[in-house]
């Protein structure tokens, strides 16, 4: 890429090149071994470069020089990281201009991120910030954001506005960057599956094992799986069993449509729980109940969770276990970016 006004290419004596900066990457090619990057653009000669580079054949190589007031596409990409990094954070080194902003943390978390910010930066022109949306779950060493410069070199005013950005901000949060981690607790999960074809044993359990996969992919485990008719008072009382287990939360499977043979979502409402939604905005997933029982969450699940890849129960379980109360308007929010089916 061109350069920008006031930075200039400049050829140099590799001997002389010690402390320059590569304005070009420089391939090796070695006859049926190797061929690809010796060294990327912006590298920044030091002694021991120098026999490489005379080893493929560049006695003369093109320095960068920056004009007053420019930054390199790595050094300006490497500013904006550092200045958006926080507890639980970890950034790669820069390459090509962009450098990643990863997860630190050993266990899963969801991604807590300020839209206004990412905005405002984007908004500033020639470079740029990309961020998961906010509730994303972030696995152990995964990225949630990546900053990035577009040209090779770039007004150090515009990093210094990313700056100022993110320091403002802080003033007006305790500290916090507007990307953080969430971290997710193992949750102790009790699992009761109704309905009477699987009660009876005629047809096998497909939801025990659809829910321990995804919770155990999240870190947590279905303590204990019991099994109820299609009757309202049975499934009270297993309901009842589970909260006096202690487990830190209750999901209910089987009986979540509207036909009237389904008991389950009465069931769960004479059990004495609040009932914050019977149904989602999202497909799949439309017929979710979220509640709670004495401060316990409890959900009853719609059969798709058994044969989709992605629910609404995808959506609503890591929130609950990084410690989010979900709310009636968090369930009226998932409309928005909720049609998943084909």
């Amino acid at each position: 890429m061109k350069p920008k006004n006031g930075t200039i290419l400049k050829e140099v004596p590799v001997h002389e090149a010690i402390g320059l900066r590569l304005a070009h990457d420089l391939t090796q090619i070695i006859p049926g071994q190797f061929k690809g990057r010796l060294f990327k653009k912006g590298h920044v000669i030091e002694q021991n470069d120098i026999s490489k580079l005379l080893d493929i054949g560049k006695e003369h190589i093109y320095i960068m020089e920056l004009g007053e007031g420019e930054l390199h596409e790595d050094d300006a990409a490497k500013r904006m990281a550092v200045a958006l990094q926080g507890e639980g954070l970890q950034l790669s080194e820069p390459h090509e201009g962009k450098v990643s902003v990863k997860s630190a943390l050993d266990v899963p978390a969801i991604a807590e991120i300020d839209p206004s910010i990412v905005h405002a930066i984007n908004d500033l022109g020639e470079i740029a910030l990309a961020t998961l949306r906010t509730h994303a779950v972030v696995m152990p060493g995964r990225q949630l954001a990546a900053t990035r410069v577009i040209p090779l070199v770039v007004p150090e005013s515009k990093v210094q506005a990313v700056e100022e950005l993110i320091s403002s901000y802080r003033a007006q949060h305790e500290g916090q960057s507007p990307l953080r981690l969430k971290p997710l607790r193992k949750f102790r999960i009790g699992l009761l599956t109704t309905g009477g074809e699987v009660f009876s044993g005629r047809i096998e359990d497909k939801f025990g094992p659809a829910v321990r996969r995804i919770v155990e992919e999240l870190g947590s485990e279905v303590m204990e799986q019991r099994f109820a008719p299609d009757e309202r008072h049975i499934i009270v009382k297993e309901i009842h069993y589970l909260l006096q287990q202690s487990y830190d939360m209750i999901v209910v499977t089987g009986g979540m449509s509207v036909d009237p043979d389904d008991r389950t979502p009465a069931a769960i409402a004479e059990s004495g729980a609040e009932i914050v939604s019977y149904g989602t905005p999202m497909l799949p997933g439309s017929m979710l109940l979220m509640g709670y029982l004495n401060g316990v969450p409890i959900m009853g699940l719609p059969g798709c969770v058994m044969h989709d890849p992605y629910t609404s129960f995808n959506v609503l379980l890591p929130r609950i276990l990084a410690g989010d109360i979900i709310t009636r308007e968090d369930i009226v929010s998932m409309g928005y970016g909720g049609l998943n089916s084909c």
